[in-house]
């Protein structure tokens, strides 16, 4: 009977170390994985960012020459307004003379279709 009984518990000493490296091996295949789910990550957010810098630096390639564009039309668009201005400026005096010369100075006539009635 002892030689059953130590069987047994050679059996079940057996089993008990399978069932402990069965459950290191998990241990570590969990651990594996996170450990490559954190790699995969970092490895995403790296190519993330250089795709993000390499998206910004061609933005502002095309952005920058329409923000010149926009930077030139803003100041031609000043230059007309001061043209214009000064313009104005010059010629009011004269035209308000004109204005008024041809509304006050009236030289009544008769109009050349006006038929006289005999």
């Amino acid at each position: 009977m002892t030689s059953q009984s130590q069987g047994i518990q050679q059996l079940l000493q057996a089993e008990k170390r399978a069932k402990d490296k069965l459950e290191e091996a998990k241990k570590r295949k969990g651990k594996r994985l996170r450990q490559a789910k954190e790699e995969a990550i970092a490895e995403i957010d790296h190519y993330r960012l250089q795709r993000e810098k390499e998206f910004r630096s061609k933005q502002t390639n095309a952005m920058g020459s329409q923000g010149n564009l926009s930077a030139k039309i803003e100041e031609q668009t000043k230059e007309t307004i001061r043209n214009l201005t000064s313009s104005y400026h010059k010629n009011m005096e004269s035209m308000m003379r004109k204005l008024l010369s041809m509304i006050c100075d009236i030289s009544p006539e008769v109009h050349p279709n006006f038929r006289h009635a005999i």
